[in-house]
């Protein structure tokens, strides 16, 4: 597993560095945020642990930048920002967990190993377009999902939904955080919608027989993958 560590805080960084290769990851260590931008786009990693704030590049903006790029590498943020609006803005840039410093290493480990075996469950190819969590392939040019061998055939809004989904499989979506990202640039209908539409997706992707995949998180939203949930 490679995982890139940015940091400008020296003191941090190397230990970190230390542990993380003693634990056997394969680690490639910065400390500014235009190299590790730039390490981020051209590298092939399993995790990125960003700090927030870094010179030149701060770690929510290289993460905003990678998620407007389509790419779901798990992010890690480490910082001093420990206010709920911080961890929502956080949240809300595509980060998948944050950690607020001083921290205890057994912790970050901990929090570590979640992540790539999250990631373990997920997996894009960009030269077939096709995104697939466990067992459940999506072909997103196409609007066509794959099952256990059957074939299922999306509608427009199924499909952006399902793609939602699985790039964000293991965290908790809000019923405002879907409608954003499907009506994102039209009025946003009534979130009864939202609703039907999930029902009308989980018909599909779920027949009977078949391992849950949407879970209902209640007065909440949803949360997708095959781990049962809440």
């Amino acid at each position: 597993m490679k995982i890139l560590l940015v940091d400008d805080e020296v003191e941090l960084t190397d230990p970190l560095n230390r542990l993380l290769t003693r634990e056997g990851y394969s680690v490639d260590a910065t400390y500014d945020g235009i190299s590790g931008s730039n390490l981020a786009e051209i590298g092939s990693y399993d995790l990125l642990i960003l700090d927030w704030m870094l010179p030149g590049k701060t770690g929510l903006e290289i993460c905003q930048e990678l998620r407007r790029q389509g790419k779901i590498t798990p992010v890690l943020f480490l910082t001093a920002k420990d206010t709920l609006d911080d961890r929502v803005q956080g949240l809300d840039a595509g980060a998948d967990d944050y950690l607020v410093k001083p921290f205890e290493l057994r912790e970050l480990l901990a929090r570590v190993r979640a992540l790539l075996r999250r990631a373990g469950t997920e997996s894009y190819s960009s030269t077939t377009g096709k995104l697939v969590v466990a067992d459940l392939e999506l072909d997103i040019e196409n609007q066509i999902a794959y099952r256990h061998g059957r074939m299922i055939e999306l509608s427009q809004k199924e499909s952006q939904l399902l793609q939602y989904f699985m790039e964000n499989a293991g965290q908790l979506l809000t019923h405002g955080q879907i409608l954003q990202h499907l009506w994102q640039n039209e009025e946003q209908p009534n979130s009864n919608v939202i609703a039907a539409l999930i029902r009308l997706l989980r018909r599909k992707v779920e027949v009977v027989g078949e391992t849950p995949m949407i879970h209902t998180v209640y007065g909440k939203g949803y949360r997708f993958g095959i781990a049962a949930i809440e």
